[in-house]
């Protein structure tokens, strides 16, 4: 039996002691340089301010010219080439234009230019020398799935000191995706090697799936077998913890001894990142309670809205269903907005959000004895917030299950499960500490997590070298 073990160490060691080594070191690099992607403030930053005065057709209308029939968003933007009503539902989204209903899909890179130098001059990015790059589904910066539904996307080079890369959704006409000659040189050293995250391979999400899921398990399995070997090979001398072997292996030993409670709950957290609804549930609301809250409204309630003027400065107006009825919200400010029910005044300021009753009301709906809704505090241990910088998030308990509300927009956070909630703390506090005693003091987490990294690096390292050694004496042999 041990020699079974020893053996399938010495081998998965050597296979994977490589791979070992760039998790830990790109692990430290992902810490502090995510991979590229649109934040809310940056994307909010470029939106125009919208022409209350223009004509445009009503949201019902809109909805209709869609061709979705479980529409349960409308967004109303102003692109360079005019205003435009983004419908969105279960079933996808599309853009129609909001002075006649026509597609307004963007397949021009001329189109796709202006909007992007409109985009830049809203948030003062240098666009003089701005020009398309590249039209294609997939590129190494595009490849997370949330970019499926605007595929292909425009890529455009601004030309700017940072080297700024602007991506254009060919649906919407939306910015999704701004990246810059740092985060990308940055995450070649991190997020692409530390997700295996080539072009080729991860614009097949099942097959980097399943490929990434295999190597991590025999990952998993590599360093199990280590922690057995050496836990077995202990040796003490004058009450003191040595190791029977010398030089490299020694250290291996030794230092694999101080890691080993780091690296098997990072490597097994690391692999359940890549669960995915193997082994715990993905957190999805079932069609039942999807049912409830994504009713389709009807649209035509929404013409009450438009009797009231749109704000002044309102970059965005989203029309929104919540409860069977219709909400229009006028985005000001990243962190500012007013909310107008069909038969409310408009709430503005701390007010401007779905009131506590109204989410309990719905979330009643969802299963037996649910409670009264509750804003979470910024410790939770389950955490949630809103794309709205300040607005309240509301969790109402069903018995074992947990629903959090976004009172801003009325969508769905998170749906907390018994096994979501185990996963929260398998996966995600054991993989990037995320533990709240930890985002309190975010220079201990950063220490920690540098420290740790390194550790791990380094006995990788004597993995590396021994791996090394002895795949050459068997070349020489």
């Amino acid at each position: 039996m041990m020699d079974a073990i020893v053996l399938s160490h010495r081998w998965l060691g050597i296979a994977f002691c490589l791979l070992f080594a760039m998790w830990f070191a790109t692990g430290i690099v992902m810490h502090f340089v995510p991979f590229p992607s649109l934040t809310e403030a940056e994307r909010f930053a470029g939106l125009v301010p919208a022409d209350r005065d223009e004509a445009r057709i009503s949201v019902a209308d809109a909805v209709a010219a869609s061709g979705i029939p479980d529409a349960t968003r409308v967004r109303l933007i102003r692109r360079s080439d005019g205003p435009v009503y983004v419908v969105s539902g279960p079933a996808g989204l599309r853009a129609v234009r909001a002075s006649d209903g026509a597609d307004a899909s963007v397949t021009s890179a001329d189109v796709a230019l202006r909007i992007v130098q409109a985009y830049s001059r809203q948030r003062g990015l240098d666009a003089l020398r701005a020009a398309i790059a590249a039209r294609s589904d997939y590129d190494q910066w595009s490849v997370p799935n949330g970019f499926d539904g605007h595929r292909p996307l425009f890529r455009a080079a601004l030309g700017d000191a940072p080297g700024t890369e602007v991506y254009v959704s060919s649906l919407t006409g939306e910015v999704v995706l701004d990246t810059t000659r740092s985060e990308r040189a940055w995450n070649w050293a991190g997020g692409v090697l530390h997700w295996i995250y080539p072009t080729v391979l991860r614009s097949s999400w099942a097959l980097w799936d399943r490929v990434v899921w295999t190597l991590s398990l025999l990952a998993l399995i590599a360093a199990l077998l280590g922690a057995v070997l050496g836990i077995v090979r202990i040796r003490f001398r004058k009450g003191q913890i040595s190791s029977p072997y010398r030089g490299w292996h020694a250290l291996h030993h030794l230092i694999g001894l101080a890691a080993t409670l780091f690296v098997l709950s990072w490597i097994f957290s690391g692999w359940l990142s890549m669960d995915h609804g193997r082994l715990f549930s993905r957190g999805q609301l079932t069609p039942a309670e999807a049912g409830v809250m994504n009713a389709v409204p009807d649209w035509r309630e929404a013409a009450k809205l438009d009797r009231l003027p749109l704000s002044p400065s309102a970059r965005e107006v989203e029309w929104f269903a919540f409860d069977g009825k219709v909400y229009r919200r006028d985005r000001i400010a990243l962190g500012h907005q007013t909310l107008i029910g069909v038969r409310d005044a408009p709430r503005d300021g701390q007010a401007a959000y779905l009131a506590m009753e109204e989410i309990g009301n719905l979330t009643a709906r969802l299963g037996a004895g649910c409670t009264a809704p509750f804003p979470l505090a910024g410790n939770e241990n389950y955490p949630a917030q809103s794309a709205i910088p300040g607005a309240p998030v509301y969790r109402t308990t069903c018995g074992d299950l947990w629903f959090d509300v976004d009172a801003a927009d009325g969508k769905v956070l998170q749906r907390l499960d018994p096994s979501r909630r185990a996963y929260r703390w398998l996966y995600s506090a054991l993989h990037t500490l995320d533990f709240p005693i930890l985002l309190a003091h975010a220079r201990l987490r950063d220490a920690l997590i540098i420290g740790l990294c390194t550790l791990g690096l380094m006995f990788s390292i004597t993995g590396v070298v021994i791996g090394w050694r002895r795949l050459r004496a068997l070349l020489a042999a």
